[in-house]
């Protein structure tokens, strides 16, 4: 079993209270969570208007399918317009059989 998480810094520049970030957040989390059957949530900067931390996490028993599909995800967020991704962090954990 392999988990891949990956955690993405965002950046958004036109946000100018909490609710107008939660409205630029929730299409991209819904879409992920639709499209590519992960989990996904904001986990950090909650109160802070321009600023977001999103995680994402995947597992499956191959790494090579965790790292496409959080491949994918990147792209994805990354081609939203209105969010500037300014970090990607991701993280591994292999179980040993």
């Amino acid at each position: 079993m392999v988990v891949g998480s990956l955690l993405l810094e965002l950046h958004i520049p036109a946000s100018g209270s909490l609710k107008a970030k939660r409205a630029e957040l929730r299409p991209i989390l819904d879409g992920v969570r639709h499209r590519f059957r992960i989990s996904a949530a904001e986990v950090d900067h909650h109160d802070t208007w321009q600023r977001s931390a999103l995680g994402f996490a995947a597992v499956s028993a191959h790494a090579g399918q965790v790292e496409q599909l959080l491949d994918e995800v990147e792209r994805f967020v990354w081609s939203r317009p209105g969010v500037d991704v300014i970090d990607s962090r991701r993280a591994w954990m292999e179980e040993d059989a």
